[in-house]
């Protein structure tokens, strides 16, 4: 029994072998890119449309919703990257149903992948909405002491996400396995579908939380403005 995808060479090229993390990580890739040409290539504003968009608009609504509530600003600004998250993790664990496929998000370099993807998109985020200097000065609030602290909470937040997305996914596979060992018939698919479940509820919150940890850089900022902006009133 393989505990890891990385563990699984689907074949090599040129001496260079591809693992099972890599290339099912690419078949997803081409997977998500393909569907989405497909239903996008003819979107329609009128009363008539077909199934693909319907799915496409309930998705990406429900998607835009759930960053709205989360971030109460203009969810545009974060769809793309908090929705790639979501859409790759699920559409990964989902297809982990599927006799032969090894779910990317079984190896602990993919899940550290997409949770350091989280750690630049933070500072990228906060500085794009207010520039370098005053995201920079929130790792010295309330005083400059805390900087050691706020560092580490910025490493030990990105390993977190890692490895609870790698230990879920990994230990849901490792069951499934056992029991098809010990009773090969109604129980496993019972597991599988709770595993499905498992999954997809894993891939929201990692994609809530790095929406949180986003919306907490973007609003520090604006705390830091508008105090600055109250006590240069009041001194006025």
């Amino acid at each position: 029994m393989n505990i890891s995808p990385d563990e699984i060479i689907v074949f090599r090229i040129a001496g260079l072998a591809i693992n099972a993390t890599v290339y099912y990580s690419c078949v997803i890739t081409l997977l998500l890119a393909g569907i989405s040409w497909i239903i996008t290539r003819r979107l329609s504003s009128g009363p008539s449309l077909s199934r693909g968009q319907n799915l496409l608009e309930i998705l990406v609504g429900g998607i835009r919703n759930q960053i709205r509530d989360v971030s109460q600003e203009d969810p545009d600004k974060y769809i793309g990257f908090v929705g790639t998250l979501f859409l790759f993790i699920a559409v990964s664990n989902t297809l982990d149903i599927v006799p032969g496929f090894e779910p990317p998000t079984g190896s602990i370099h993919t899940t550290a992948a997409l949770a350091l993807c989280v750690f630049f998109a933070v500072p990228i985020f906060g500085i794009r909405e207010k520039g370098y200097k005053a995201y920079l000065r929130t790792y010295i609030k309330p005083n400059p002491i805390m900087l050691p602290f706020n560092v580490i909470g910025e490493f030990s937040r990105t390993l977190a996400l890692a490895v609870r997305l790698f230990g879920n996914i990994m230990s849901g596979s490792l069951i499934v396995g056992v029991l098809v060992s010990f009773v090969p018939l109604l129980f496993p698919i019972v597991m599988q579908a709770f595993g499905l479940i498992i999954g997809l509820i894993q891939a929201y919150i990692f994609a809530i939380l790095a929406m949180v940890y986003i919306a907490s850089a973007v609003r520090t900022q604006k705390k830091s403005d508008d105090s600055n902006q109250f006590q240069e009133g009041g001194n006025g």
